[in-house]
């Protein structure tokens, strides 16, 4: 009499087990798509009040020169070619927005060129790369994952105000394990807390694992996070 109400409610905690575990890969997905979305509509946006403005203003200076004048002044031509090099400039940077440089070649150049942006424009944040000198090949997919994860733990867990803080960034491979490892070192325990117990990390770390079939984690010592992202 009893092995069938053992069955039952074996079966019944096995379904409440896939039911929540489904639900979780649902609110990961659809966080890790909105999020992408965000970031699609944000460069939209820098496209039509930037680029946009700036190709009017290049095209409006040379329509203002005319064509039957051979004698153009110097300050025109160099102010011409200097908004020319800012616009070309600025298409460089949406690129690498969109598709960071040299992720189909090495995953190592493409984690530099995504840390580049943030070490010019947050002086306070104080970055330590440790990145191999060779690595293997990964599949673009694999790569733009591992890069769209860090940028976005950076997003989610660095704060906004000017405060100092430490981050060490390492690539590395155990046993054709790759890792990429982020120690976060924060300056009072109240930061630490807020930025690590925010529900997004869970969100990142469920995404992470579903896209790559792989591991997050993180541990806590001191006043310091290390994110562990552990993939094959």
């Amino acid at each position: 009499m009893c092995t069938p109400i053992i069955f039952l409610i074996i079966y019944l905690v096995t379904l409440i087990r896939f039911l929540a575990s489904k639900h979780r890969t649902q609110k990961a997905l659809q966080w890790w798509s909105c999020r992408q979305s965000i970031k699609l509509f944000q460069e939209a946006e820098k496209i039509r009040d930037g680029l946009l403005q700036e190709s009017f203003a290049i095209r409006r200076s040379l329509e203002m020169l005319s064509v039957d004048n051979l004698e153009l002044s110097f300050n025109k031509t160099q102010d011409c070619l200097k908004q020319i090099d800012q616009f070309h400039q600025s298409l460089v940077q949406l690129s690498d927005r969109l598709f960071p440089a040299y992720l189909q070649d090495s995953l190592p150049l493409a984690i530099h060129c995504l840390l580049e942006p943030w070490r010019t424009s947050h002086p306070h944040l104080y970055f330590h790369i440790d990145m191999p000198a060779y690595w293997r090949q990964e599949s673009v997919g694999c790569s733009l994952t591992v890069v769209r994860a860090l940028e976005e733990l950076l997003r989610i867990t660095l704060p906004e105000v000017l405060t100092p803080i430490s981050i060490d960034i390492s690539l590395e491979e155990q046993q054709n394990i790759g890792q990429l490892i982020v120690r976060i070192t924060y300056p009072e325990p109240y930061t630490l807390i807020s930025s690590s117990s925010l529900p997004e990390l869970k969100f990142l770390c469920e995404t992470f694992k579903i896209l790559t079939s792989g591991k997050c984690f993180y541990r806590i010592k001191n006043l310091s996070v290390v994110w562990y992202f552990c993939w094959k």
